[in-house]
């Protein structure tokens, strides 16, 4: 069987045991600040294991796509050197939310990979691994779907702590977590390796190919075990790996999906496919760097940028070193396209993009490699001994992005070695700092778990009634809230809009006989609406019933902003390309601030065209048409979906001007685009690396800006003695004028150390047989003093020159040195001396050098240090 075609069986089999066909979710994990990047098939399905969402279906399945190649889960360096590690690959997966448990589970995975109908693996061929305690595990195996004793396997806690185990799952160092059970093929004696839990496990002959999680526990963050009240299934079956056994192959570079890859790496590099680790690189490094442009992840210094920076260099990398000539890597991505593009249509929907961009990346990285080089040079220039430190490998790999092998090739060359232990120190003091400074962790227990479900009625209006049906007090659940007690509310039903989507929550109050609670956020918990604030008068209580007002003003302001947020969009990507992704956003009442994936800065024509399209939707004010339907009739009507946005089965799709913006959005809009009434862009910039940033107002605010706008003009004409009309000629002519005065008092600077060039020449004296003159000049800059230094040189003929001085409470240091004295005295040397008694620092040629430094008081000292310094050489 073709991959493709092992991919929709699975996804068919469990089709047919009622689970749901769920697509795969963004590389991007959608709200989850504990992952880089999704590395497993459960990752979307999180809050529901959680019991913080509840969605339609309680069985899913999907072939996710993932990705481990940072943080935690990295594959990087064994990709290429081994026969299954991927930094991209496809989780195959069943789900079972509460539903069924272990005993269906492990029945559906046997059924689908022994049944003739399905994969038909032989029987005999299959190992099976459970954990040490689970005998409910060990019993369906053995007694139900007849599994052997001698091929099953009981692993314990090996991994060095109670529940620490290859076959113990958890989700993170607390939460839900459980057992596991592992179904392992076996290739067969003529291959080296040993059954799972034996000394010889790594070998490659027995190959894990599916793995069934039982989350039945949440273990606390004193490490107690509670059972779950509703236990749950995530199982996992690689499809590279499945796709090997079933081509009866080894190596999953030698499935038919990665074939057509390696041979298109071979012709983009220019030789013979062979069985080169470098080239299996490349043809795993073309699928995550193409997936994760195409969910919208851009090289860059930090985060997940830095990663795919990462993967790109090292793809480039190895096709160097088989010979690969000027870009290539990015001639691989059409080949990729036709492989995997019709289960994944992002990838054809973005190919120029990502062709764009992995380019770009590489043409970038030809560059660095020079700067590396450069640098490299300079520091065995100043080597003594055989060995490279460590921290000057560090230093090309962390600040260049320099390889360490590339380092290690020429040192090879010049019979030099490695400190590769002091390169691994440098590194990982790096990982503890990154360790210390991540983001990407959670206590899953620390969440608020509400067990409600709360109905949205904001669509229709800002106010209406609902009923108390929970109450939390700083995190814990609590019957009443007191006056002055700060805490959060749950309705059954409410006006208010939870924040999502970019868009705030709504604010205002809720209120009843003698009560009144001042609502300050809205946001989401699961299918709940959760009110923040604080009990103002009165006091709250479960199930009482209670009037919930939205502050009307707000929220109307916020729908302006929000519905041209979308109109932004579409104008982006009309005027821009259809590369523009959304990359964030912020929607209130003042403003709208819009993040989106672009790699130059925007021109003043193209702004100017993107707000005249905006403000001709507004003008034209077309109705505003919302449509309740499933997802993929939504897709299928060309809607966007916005960034980090979770969408159920049934999502609303926003239709603006007719077709002009088509987008997936559950916030809160205008009816018409007339309601905007007017948007002005206020700035745009760069946030990141291949990432812009547009912010603008609407409505009121916009026209307040304008008048400020004006004001100001107003003012400027009055400082400039003109009228709106001309400003622009006055403010134009006075540049010109502050050039001009800037060019005369240059000249008079230079004429006046001409002059003193005269005097100070006579005033150089003897020093270890060179003519020497240190002096100090305060109130020059660098420029005039160079152009002295220059003068006495000549005046001189043979002479090592050193002049400082203050300006504006800085200090600035020149010094020359004539061509028959660079021998014994260099500029750079003699400037860097100095500096130092300054504060400072400095270098430059042997014959001419500069520097500053940040200690005025201490000049005449540095003088004299220098001098000194000239009496040694």
């Amino acid at each position: 069987m073709k991959s493709a075609e092992i991919r929709e069986a699975f996804l068919r089999f469990f089709e047919e045991k009622g689970h749901t066909r769920v697509a795969s979710s963004s590389l991007i994990p959608a709200n989850d600040p504990t992952l880089l990047f999704t590395n497993a098939g459960m990752n979307q399905f999180k809050d529901c294991f959680l019991g913080l969402e509840k969605r339609a279906y309680t069985r899913a399945t999907s072939s996710q796509k993932c990705v481990r190649a940072g943080g935690k889960h990295n594959d990087l360096e064994n990709v290429g050197y081994t026969a299954r590690h991927h930094t991209f690959f496809e989780m195959l997966g069943n789900f079972s939310f509460g539903d069924y448990f272990k005993r269906d589970a492990i029945h559906y995975a046997w059924e689908f990979l022994t049944s003739s109908d399905w994969l038909g693996l032989p029987a005999e061929k299959l190992w099976v691994t459970v954990y040490a305690s689970d005998d409910e595990a060990y019993d369906i195996w053995t007694k139900e779907v007849g599994v052997p004793a001698e091929r099953m396997v009981r692993i314990g806690d090996n991994k060095g702590a109670q529940y620490a185990s290859d076959n113990f799952w958890a989700m993170g160092d607390t939460g839900p977590c459980g057992p596991c059970t592992e179904i392992f093929f076996d290739h067969g004696p003529e291959i080296w390796g040993g059954p799972p839990g034996s000394p010889e496990e790594d070998g490659d002959r027995y190959i894990e190919i599916w793995n069934n999680v039982f989350m039945q526990y949440n273990r606390s963050a004193d490490g107690q075990m509670q059972p779950l009240p509703a236990p749950s299934v995530d199982t996992g079956m690689g499809l590279e790996r499945i796709s090997a056994v079933l081509q009866h192959v080894n190596s999953n570079y030698e499935i038919d999906l990665f074939q057509s890859l390696l041979e298109a790496a071979a012709r983009a590099i220019g030789r013979e496919k062979d069985g080169e680790a470098s080239l299996k690189v490349v043809a795993d490094h073309i699928r995550s760097c193409s997936f994760l442009i195409a969910d919208g992840v851009l090289p860059s210094n930090e985060g997940r940028g830095y990663v795919l920076r990462r993967i790109v260099r090292r793809a480039c990398r190895h096709g160097n070193k088989l010979g690969a000539q000027g870009a290539f890597f990015y001639k691989i991505v059409a080949a990729l396209v036709a492989e995997m593009g019709g289960a994944f249509p992002e990838l054809e929907a973005q190919q120029a993009h990502i062709e764009r961009v992995l380019k770009t990346e590489e043409e970038q990285f030809a560059k660095t490699l020079e700067q590396g080089l450069r640098i490299l040079e300079q520091d065995l220039a100043g080597l003594s001994g055989k060995e490279i430190p460590g921290e000057i490998v560090f230093k090309l790999y962390d600040t260049y992005g320099f390889p360490m092998d590339l380092t290690g090739d020429i040192a090879r060359e010049r019979g030099l070695t490695l400190d590769e232990a002091g390169f691994e120190s440098a590194m990982e003091a790096q990982r503890e700092r990154a360790r210390s400074a991540s983001q990407f962790s959670v206590d899953y227990n620390a969440l608020l778990k509400v067990d409600a479900e709360t109905r949205f009625q904001g669509y229709d209006g800002t106010s209406g009634s609902g009923r108390i049906v929970a109450i939390f007090c700083e995190g814990q659940a609590a019957d009443r809230l007191e006056e002055g007690q700060s805490g959060v509310v749950v309705l059954d039903e409410t006006p208010f809009y939870a924040e999502s989507g970019g868009q705030v929550g709504d604010t205002g109050y809720l209120e009843g006989a003698g009560v009144r609670f001042d609502v300050r956020d809205t946001t989401k918990g699961g299918n709940a609406h959760l009110h923040h604030g604080v009990v103002a008068n009165g006091s709250l209580s479960v199930g009482a019933t209670i009037r919930a007002v939205v502050d009307d003003s707000v929220r109307q302001a916020t729908k302006l902003n929000h519905s041209a947020t979308h109109l932004l969009h579409a104008a982006l990507r009309q005027v821009l390309g259809e590369h523009v992704q959304q990359k964030g956003s912020l929607v209130d009442s003042l403003r709208l601030r819009f993040d989106f994936s672009h790699f130059e800065a925007i021109s003043a024509e193209q702004l100017r065209r993107i707000e005249d399209m905006v403000n001709e939707q507004v003008r034209l004010n077309t109705d505003v048409a919302i449509e309740v339907t499933d997802i993929e009739t939504a897709k299928r009507k060309g809607a966007m979906a916005l960034f980090g946005e979770k969408y159920g089965e049934q999502v609303r799709v926003l239709t603006m001007g007719g077709g002009f913006s088509v987008e997936l959005c559950g916030g809160t809009h205008v009816s018409r685009t007339g309601d905007i009434g007017l948007f002005k862009i206020t700035s745009e910039a760069g946030v990141a690396a291949g990432v812009r940033r547009i912010e603008a107002v609407t409505g009121q605010v916009a026209l307040d800006y304008l008048v400020s706008l004006e004001d100001q003009l107003r003012q400027v004409a009055q400082l400039v003695r003109g009228s709106r009309e001309n400003t622009l000629d006055k403010v134009s002519g006075l540049v010109e004028r502050s050039r001009q005065l800037e060019k005369e008092v240059e000249q008079l600077k230079a004429k006046a150390a001409s002059a003193a060039g005269s005097d100070l020449a006579s005033a150089a004296q003897s020093v270890a047989g060179m003519q020497v003159l240190v002096k100090r000049i305060d109130g020059a800059d660098g420029k005039a003093l160079l152009a002295l230094v220059d003068q006495l040189k000549n005046k001189l003929g043979s002479a090592v020159i050193m002049l400082g001085g203050e300006l504006d409470g800085k200090v600035v240091l020149v010094a020359g040195v004539t061509k028959d004295l660079v021998g014994r005295v260099k500029a750079g040397d003699l400037i860097r001396h100095a500096a130092t008694a300054v504060d400072g620092k400095g270098g430059g040629r042997p014959d001419m050098a500069q520097g500053g430094g940040t200690e005025p008081a201490k000049l005449n000292s540095a003088l004299s240090l220098a001098l000194d310094w000239i009496a040694q050489q």
